[in-house]
This record gives structure tokens, sequence and C-alpha cells, in this order.
């Protein structure tokens, strides 16, 4: 079953493809621009410039003209034009490899990040056999990660990407018991050494975007979507791992509509068959962006998800709302056949010339049920911009982000909104309030980051539903949804890092970092404090505050 499963698969992408590559060549063109939350909020002062409007919400980006200028000011940082040997100019200038010509562009480069740490507060006396770059010093905590990315683009219709990494980690204990929980990393993958003392583990991107005429782009590939202006999001996030997509962009006036198709699995669930060894869902993910002005957008989003068998094997049968374009459409699936539907709203409003208001609305249930009362809901509200207090380059984000008990949860938990055992949305899941602030600043290659972040959150006891796991089936313990319902815990969080940048190309730098944690409830406190230095490259977000 798997190897004509994988054939088929196989055939498809290479059809598709093929298509791709054969078409005319047109004026339109869209890049992929990786997302990046510590590259993204460099284009604050562009992106939410009265003068713009450019939609800000549905990312990753598709770098187009409104990009390029301010990109090609990141990509020329520190950039000494006068070098002429190739093994400096590599170094510190360029792709590694970096073909031009009029037909077609490529470039290549090799990622690696290696960083030592060690966490203070740290008192086990497990013997240390991690080490960060493969050989000489062990350390307690620490990264070496060998990758690679490949990017270009053929004619002015088509662009791809890929990169992937390969990975062995020691992580500080908060992190490593969340890994052992679910068996994998964050974002990233499976764990492949859950039995050693490091995690051992490697991923990969993928993706092929087409854009035929101006108005539309056709992307499909191995990837995350991030919808909202914020730095988390309650109704699709980059927190979970990189999923197989198919996502239609169509741009027409001042709207903006995405439509995705997602391919899903869950190794923690409950086995019927041997393909993959995994339980596998769908997704369906639409969303509308209105710029009512170039201040003001609206936009309006719903999900659903739905196992493609349920717990005894049986089949899904076609269902035509996976096919139906119409918004909120796919909430309405066959009472045969349920899946989990989730309905959002978003809304930015620039306050200032580089400055914007921005906020969610997330709705899964609106009425009481049998098994609890209330509602299951989410909000949140921020503000972010650039140049605060006049000082160019100066970036700031401030957030609050708030989710009810049980929220995102399905009576049969393969339907859950989840992702390998992570959430599609906050990394706190649900049953929790969380407030953040970020503030970043550019000197030249050094670049200065802050991060402050306070959470509030219900925990389980032992055979316990409180509404915090979203993985649990939603048979409750309590029936309210009151947040910090369960073993009401706090967690206070901060973290800072100063890097020199060496090439911008790949965001080669070296990074300070240090991190500061403490987890209290009635059962105890758990503390970290932690300092880290190292090589680091690659755009990507690797999310730890949690």
């Amino acid at each position: 079953m798997q190897k004509n499963y994988t054939k088929l698969a196989g055939k498809t992408i290479l059809l598709l493809c093929v298509i791709i590559l054969s078409a005319a060549a047109s004026k339109a063109q869209s890049v992929y621009l990786p997302q990046s939350y510590q590259l993204y909020q460099k284009f604050n002062a562009d992106v939410y410039s009265k003068g713009s409007s450019l939609h800000t919400s549905l990312r990753p980006f598709l770098m187009d003209s409104a990009l390029t200028n301010r990109y090609n000011q990141l990509m020329s940082v520190g950039v000494d034009s006068t070098r002429k040997n190739w093994f400096l100019r590599k170094i510190f200038n360029e792709h590694l490899i970096d073909v031009k010509t009029k037909d077609y562009t490529f470039y290549g480069d090799i990622l690696l990040d290696n960083t030592f740490g060690k966490d203070f507060k740290d008192k086990s006396t497990e013997p240390i056999n991690f080490k960060p770059i493969g050989f000489g010093p062990n350390a307690r905590i620490g990264l070496n990660t060998r990758g690679f990315q490949f990017g270009g683009t053929v004619g002015t219709k088509f662009s791809f990407y890929t990169s992937g990494f390969e990975n062995q980690a020691s992580f500080p204990d908060y992190y490593t018991d969340y890994v052992k929980s679910i068996g994998f990393i964050p974002g990233q993958a499976y764990d492949r050494a859950a039995s050693k003392s490091y995690r051992d583990y490697s991923y990969a991107t993928a993706i092929i975007s087409y854009t035929p005429i101006k108005q539309l782009n056709i992307t499909l590939g191995q990837d995350k979507t991030f919808i909202g202006d914020g730095y988390r999001s309650i109704l699709l996030s980059d927190y979970a791992a990189n999923y197989p997509l198919l996502r239609l962009t169509a741009n027409v006036g001042k709207v903006q509509y995405m439509m995705m198709w997602a391919y899903m699995q869950d190794m923690n669930q409950p086995k019927f068959d041997s393909f993959g060894s995994n339980r596998r869902k769908w997704g369906l993910f639409h969303y509308l962006d209105w710029n009512v002005t170039n201040s003001l957008s609206l936009g309006f989003f719903n999900a659903y998800i739905v196992p493609e068998a349920d717990d005894q094997g049986n089949r899904r049968g076609f269902d035509v709302n996976f096919i139906n374009p119409v918004v909120f459409a796919s909430g309405l699936s066959p009472s045969s056949q349920p899946g989990n539907a989730l309905v959002g709203f978003t809304g930015k409003y620039k306050i200032f010339d580089k400055s914007a208001l921005y906020g969610q609305l997330l709705i899964d249930r609106i009425k009481s049920t049998d098994v609890f009362k209330g509602n299951t809901n989410g909000y949140q509200v921020g503000i972010r911009g650039a140049d605060i207090f006049g000082v160019k380059d100066l970036n700031y984000l401030v957030e609050y982000n708030t989710v009810k008990p049980y929220t995102y949860a399905d009576t049969k938990s393969i339907s859950a909104y989840t992702y390998f055992s992570q959430p599609l949305g906050d990394p706190f899941g649900a049953n929790f309030r969380e407030l953040n602030g970020i503030m970043n600043y550019s000197a030249g290659r050094f670049d200065f980051q802050g991060q402050l972040m306070y959470a509030k959150y219900g925990l389980d006891a032992a055979g316990e539903n409180n509404g915090k796991d979203v993985t649990k089936p939603l048979v409750p313990t309590l029936t309210t949804t009151s947040v910090g319902q369960g073993i009401n815990t706090n967690l206070y969080y901060a973290e800072g890092t100063v890097s020199f940048l060496v090439n911008p190309k790949y965001n080669l730098r070296f990074e300070l970092g240090g991190i500061y944690r403490k987890e209290s409830n009635s059962i105890g406190t758990k503390n970290a404090a932690i300092i880290s230095f190292g090589l680091r490259s690659s755009f990507r977000n690797l999310y730890h505050d949690f």
C-alpha cells in the first residue's frame, strides 16, 4: 500500500512540475521569502506605512516589487563590493552558488548551526555525551546542525525553494520534557534518539511557486502558513512542523483570497494500517483579507480538519466541501462524516505611519454543550511598528493572546486542530493567556533583540483534562471554560540576543543569547537560566518560548 501511494504522489507532483515548467513566460513574478520573525520585522517600516496597500497577514510573503527595495537593502548589510578574493566573497558577501541569467536564476548555500550553552539552574548529574560541533568539547545544552538551501527562478512565472537540516541537539530540561511527551521536536521533526541524552532529527522544506498571471499564485510543496500580523497566531501559526500543502492565492483589487489544502499526520494516534505508520487527516483553510483602505484591513478565516478514516479504518468518502471555494462553507460537513470546523476574523488599522493595531477573533463553539457550559473561543490584540521614538530600525511589538479551555479539541482526538500532536495555533494550546513584548534594533552588522513574556495557564493532573492539551479527546474534567482552571500555573520568560552578521544572504551570524524562565504552581517551581553562544544561519522560526 505504501509503495502505491508513494508512486502515485510522485507521479502527481512530477506532472504538476512539468506543467509549471512548460508554461510560457509573462511579466508576473513572485519569489518565496522564508517565514522568519527576525527577518520580517525589518520590513515593518515599509509594510505598515500608510502609503502601502500590501496585504500583510498572509505569510510567507511572496516577494514582489513592493518588498524588493527593502529586501535588497537587507541583503547588502556589511557587504564590501571591493572584495575580489573568491573565498572572502563567499564567506561575507554572496551565496555559495549564485547564478543569474536573463532566463533563470539559481542560488545555494550550506547552513550551519553550532551552539554551546549552559543552564545555571540545572543541577543534573547525568553524563554529558553531546558535542555541538561533532567533536571536541561536550555541552549540556547545544545544537549541531548541517543544512542546505537552494532556490531560484525560471522565467518570470516560476520560482522554487528547498532547504534541509540534519540535527543533533541537547535542549534545556523544560524543552526536553515536552519533546519526550509528544516524541517530536516542535516545528521540526520526530525524535530518532528517544533513548539517548540528546535529540536526533532532520526535516526539509520544499516548495514550487507558479504565478501564471499577476493576480494568481499557485504554491505546492512541504511548508507552513501563518495567518495574522502578530508574533503568535491563534488562527494558523508556524509553530507546528512542515506539512504537504497546495495553496492558491488570488489578488483582485483590494481583496486577497487564499485557499489551502494540507495533508497532516499524527504518530500518537491508534493505527489501523501500515502506510507511513501514522494516522492521517486533511485540512482545508480559507482566508480572505480586504484592504478597506490603505490603513484598515479586515479578514475572514475558516479551517476544517477531518480524519482520512475513523478509528476502525473506515475511510471517509468524498466531501464536496473540500473543493468548495466559499469561505465558511467547509464547516457544513455531513453529519455522518463529522469534522472539526473553526471560524476566525482578523483586523488591522495603521494608527500612525509605520505602526499598526491588529487583532484576531477565534470562534470554535458558540453554545454550551451537554458536557460543559460556556463557549470556546479566543482573541488576540496587539500593536507593532518601526522607528519608534524616531529611532530608525528600532522595531517593536506588544501582544496579548488568550484562548479558553477545550478550544480546538474534538471528541475524536485525530480531528483536533493539531499536526503531529503540535497545536496549529498558539504553542500554549488552549486554556491560557499570555502577554508578549519584543523589541529589535539593528546597527550595521549588529542586531539586538529582547523579549519579555508572561503567561498563565491550567495544567492537568494525572487522568484529568482541564482544556489545555488540545490533543486530548473532548471529555472534560470540568464543566466550565475559565482560563487557568486545573493546576493554575504562571510562567515568566525573558530572552535577549546579540548577534554579529557575517553574511546577509543566508543570515550567517555569531550569536550570544540568554534565557530566563520560571514556571510556578502549587506543585512547585521550575527555573532555567541559560547562556548560549555559537554560529547560526538561515531564516526560520524555531520557538522555545513556552
